[in-house]
């Protein structure tokens, strides 16, 4: 199933439903105000600082060019969280996609990065990646928890890898997941029509 017929959908969560759609540029503006709400520790792992407007302007043209596919969650028309899976045909590793997620406080205890994660792994498997990879503080251990449930391996720790606002050093923990033997599995017991 392409991300085009798959989306937009409506899924059940804790708490109510929420609406998942592909992320496109006009939902910038939308996305920064979610960025904003966001508690600035919790945006450390990502590689750029997606509250500044310019950062946003590169992501909208990835999303463009396919460099980047990003699904938003909305409840009540409020964005509740969103996801990147990032690759780079160019590099040495083009099967590899590297996988984001952000949910807001509104959204989290209510199974919403859970979702999040399995929708961007749907993802990932339509876009034929191997290996997806996940980055985050060595403190985000509900983060950290998810992502293990889902199968997702601890690969590497990077010691003081970012520094915050106040100009303290964090640790980034490095996860990953073999989504081509995942996807073996899944074609062993019949369950190819999920992606």
């Amino acid at each position: 199933m392409s991300e085009s017929t798959r989306y937009p959908r409506t899924q059940e969560i804790k708490g109510g439903a929420v609406s998942l759609d592909l992320m496109t540029p006009d939902m910038e503006a939308e996305v920064l105000t979610f960025a904003k709400t966001l508690d600035p520790h919790d945006l450390l792992f990502l590689r750029r600082d997606i509250t500044q407007p310019k950062v946003l302007s590169a992501w909208s043209k990835q999303l463009e060019t396919g460099e980047i596919t990003s699904l938003i969650a909305r409840s009540d028309g409020q964005m509740l969280g969103c996801t990147a899976v990032v690759r780079d045909e160019r590099s040495w590793s083009p099967h590899v996609g590297e996988l984001r997620v952000l949910v807001s406080p509104a959204g989290k205890e209510r199974g919403l990065g859970r979702l999040l994660i399995q929708e961007s792994f749907l993802i990932a498997l339509s876009l034929k990646l191997q290996k997806l990879t996940a980055h985050m503080t060595v403190d985000q251990t509900s983060a950290i928890n998810v992502f293990e449930e889902m199968g997702f391996k601890p690969e590497a720790l990077l010691k003081d890898q970012v520094m915050d606002q106040a100009g303290e050093k964090h640790d980034i923990v490095i996860l990953s997941h073999d989504v081509e033997g995942f996807q073996s599995q899944m074609q062993a017991y019949g369950m190819t029509d999920l992606y």
